[in-house]
């Protein structure tokens, strides 16, 4: 398969990874967040357009295998397992999150938001997130810490999500990868 910077569909978001890049190198110097240390499993994609999707989606569909399709939120989330990686800051990023569009519109079609991983206990997921990253940097304006917890149809683990942004990109914390999501969904 190929790489997915040489697919066509993906020319807008190939073009986009500096901007990401360097978007959430200065957000994670905002919050004096550390990120060396941190194991991201998955990038994420945001656009206004279901056309702008399924073009994503075929070019996805080029250079990887589909490991999950699913309805979260009211809308369908596909995620791609890439043959080639996605490099932002020192992480490459195999799996790729491509939600179609939903109610909230993000102010930038291209990559959105990584998610971090910090296993352990979930009710203290928030705390565990929060202590990497410094109160002042949090108490910034322009900064928004939001909590939730997605849940797939068929999802069996879990997931609440700490997300910290500044409206141009996104961390979010999870307590599990999102292959373990994945496998949650096929477990019997």
């Amino acid at each position: 398969m190929a790489n997915w910077q040489a697919i066509e569909q993906l020319n807008d978001i190939a073009a986009d990874l500096p901007r990401f890049t360097q978007a959430l190198t200065e957000l994670a110097a905002r919050l004096d967040l550390d990120i060396a240390p941190l194991d991201a499993d998955h990038i994420s994609l945001r656009c206004h357009q279901n056309t702008t999707a399924e073009r994503w989606r075929a070019g996805l569909e080029q250079c990887g295998t589909l490991l999950s399709e699913n309805i979260i939120n009211d809308r369908p989330i596909c995620l791609f397992k890439l043959d080639e990686p996605v490099c932002v800051a020192h992480w490459q990023f195999s799996v790729v999150e491509l939600p179609w569009p939903g109610e909230k519109r993000y102010p930038h079609e291209g990559w959105e938001h990584v998610e971090i991983v910090l296993p352990g206990d979930i009710a203290t997921l928030n705390a565990r997130a929060l202590d990497l990253m410094s109160d002042a940097g949090l108490r910034q304006t322009g900064i928004s810490v939001k909590t939730s917890s997605p849940k797939g149809e068929r999802e069996r683990l879990p997931n609440p999500t700490l997300a910290v942004t500044d409206g141009k990109v996104t961390i979010k914390f999870h307590p599990w990868s999102i292959e373990d999501i994945v496998a949650s969904e096929l477990a019997d």
